[in-house]
């Protein structure tokens, strides 16, 4: 997902509006999280990137999300854009001793 969302709509209530954004990125993840995983991948990672108005998005990690969002709503920001992108996550192998 590489979008812009706008955080003041002509005539929505900026509350809802919010809520709105942060459902359908929830959405997003959970349907990212539920696809089938290829041979040999433990998980899906979620490489995310966030910037307020027209700043150069930043890495942020993945339980930053909302309290990013938080924080632009707070800034009175018209909008922001969000890119979460799933990649291959793989757990470190763990030595067997004997």
């Amino acid at each position: 997902m590489k979008k812009i969302f706008n955080l003041k709509e002509g005539n929505k209530n900026p509350e809802r509006q919010l809520d709105a954004i942060k459902h359908e990125i929830r959405k997003y993840i959970k349907r990212e999280k539920r696809k089938n995983l290829p041979e040999d991948v433990d998980f899906w990672d979620l490489k995310c990137k966030f910037g307020k108005n027209d700043e150069e998005p930043q890495s942020i990690e993945f339980v930053d999300i909302t309290k990013h969002i938080d924080e632009a709503s707070e800034a009175n920001c018209d909008s922001f854009y969000m890119e979460i992108i799933s990649t291959e996550g793989y757990r470190p192998k763990e030595e067997k001793e004997e």
